[in-house]
């Protein structure tokens, strides 16, 4: 069974980020000088029974090295020429192994080819090494300094002995990705232009989803993602009605309704893992109610204050202070805050919160809410040139809140894109979708004039 197999000439071509991958490497093994760093990508997980989720590369591992090989381990070692990274990786179960036609997890077979120790080197322009051999290389290292980044693999885990700086090696990792060079900065357009068609498909299915569940929007969308990238960067949120109120509506079984107002927070997420994030809050057909109108107008005013805030220099809550200004202005105006909103806003107050729950702004990048592990005081400190940050203020009024006026309740408006600070201010990398109220209406009624997605829902 082993014979009479061709084989493949091995590919020459090189990760498109190698060069990118190599310079984040070395510097942060000289940001940790004289100390080995583990790194491990993590296993497939069991969704149910014998079937995995399918696996998603650790973020920290594929900005270090762009492969998405699962059980790999990145090895950054101290050297007299300076940081010396092996990436450890699984041998291939090709033909030439049992596990070829037995293993139902790993046999090429089962699964396809993977790359193996030598393709791998050639495709991510790195020393490699088999994954087996990495517990003996390690234990060889025993008398030096080595940190892991833990959490990931368990079996990685157990081959080193924790160290003062483990967790630290997570949270320079995350600083070090919030200014992103210039292939993220692509990624991330790339990923934003594929959402901008998806949002398009949803638009011109929206009439023959009229009547139906909120997943057809859902799965219109993730079509779109997963036809352009890898999948989308999180669960889509496609909100219609007072659905819109609930941050995180994600099971997506309410009906889509003439006169409602649809939320969609969706993203792609590329082939190379980065990931947009925008919402548009659009009429279900077409035109925006009076009342709709209005609370979208204030919103859409917060986003717009929150966008002209951002530039280098200035803290990261600059945008979140500017929208919500924004909103408890509003607010006051409209009678729902009965306090001027220099009250409203202190911090012993706070009372616009309970119509606008979430702060403006995140970082955005590989993971939809990026560098997490990051410190709050350098998270939270003044944006440089290439942090990528969302800007989403929004008002949710609950079908059942007496503290707003009928007309509003059940209303949920949120207005997000995707902003890239650069030397001179910012640039807002989504602007392809409308957001003005009549520019939101036009172009919906020019999509629809295209005719609809056929998606067998006519």
């Amino acid at each position: 069974m082993t014979s009479d197999w061709e084989v493949a000439a091995p590919s020459s071509d090189v990760h498109p980020a190698a060069t990118f991958s190599a310079e984040r490497r070395r510097r942060l093994g000289e940001h940790f000088t004289g100390k080995t760093l583990v790194i491990p990508t993590g296993n497939p997980k069991v969704r149910a029974n014998d079937t995995d989720y399918p696996f998603r590369a650790g973020t920290d591992f594929f900005y270090l090295t762009g492969c998405s090989e699962p059980d790999a381990v990145l090895v950054i070692s101290p050297s007299a020429a300076g940081p010396r990274s092996t990436l450890y990786v699984p041998a291939r179960r090709d033909h030439h192994t049992h596990e070829f036609f037995t293993d139902a997890r790993y046999g090429e077979l089962w699964v396809g080819p993977r790359l193996g120790v030598e393709e791998a080197a050639i495709y991510f322009a790195i020393e490699t090494a088999p994954l087996e051999y990495l517990a003996k290389d390690l234990e060889s290292l025993a008398a030096t300094d080595v940190v892991t980044l833990r959490g990931f693999d368990a079996h990685v885990d157990s081959l080193t002995s924790p160290h003062i700086d483990d967790a630290q090696l997570a949270v320079v990792l995350s600083e070090h990705r919030l200014v992103k060079d210039d292939f993220e900065i692509a990624q991330l357009q790339l990923a934003i232009s594929h959402t901008v068609k998806g949002f398009e498909d949803v638009v011109r299915a929206l009439p023959a989803a009229q009547g139906r569940g909120e997943r057809v929007i859902e799965g219109i969308f993730n079509l779109r993602a997963r036809v352009e990238g890898n999948d989308v960067g999180y669960s889509t949120i496609a909100a219609s009605g007072a659905h819109a109120t609930i941050l995180h509506w994600t099971r997506n079984d309410g009906i889509v309704r003439s006169g409602d107002m649809l939320l969609l927070d969706a993203g792609v997420e590329c082939h190379n893992l980065y990931t947009a994030d925008v919402t548009r809050t659009m009429p279900i057909n077409g035109t925006f109610s009076p009342a709709q109108r209005r609370i979208y107008e204030l919103v859409l005013r917060a986003q717009e204050a929150g966008i002209a805030a951002v530039r280098p220099g200035v803290p990261f809550m600059a945008a979140n202070d500017a929208a919500m200004q924004v909103l408890a202005q509003g607010l006051f105006e409209l009678g729902i805050l009965k306090e001027e909103p220099t009250t409203a806003l202190r911090r012993d107050r706070q009372l616009h919160r309970r119509y606008t729950l979430h702060g403006v702004s995140h970082m955005l990048g590989i993971d939809v809410h990026d560098c997490a592990n990051a410190r709050n005081d350098v998270y939270q400190g003044n944006l440089e040139e290439g942090y990528v940050l969302t800007v989403e203020p929004g008002l949710y009024f609950q079908a059942n809140d007496l503290s707003v006026p009928e007309e509003y309740r059940g209303i949920g408006v949120r207005i997000e894109d995707d902003i890239l600070v650069t030397a001179s201010g910012a640039k807002n990398l989504s602007s392809a979708l409308p957001r003005e109220p009549d520019d939101v209406e036009a172009w919906m009624s020019e999509l629809w004039s295209r005719g609809p997605v056929n998606l067998g829902l006519n």
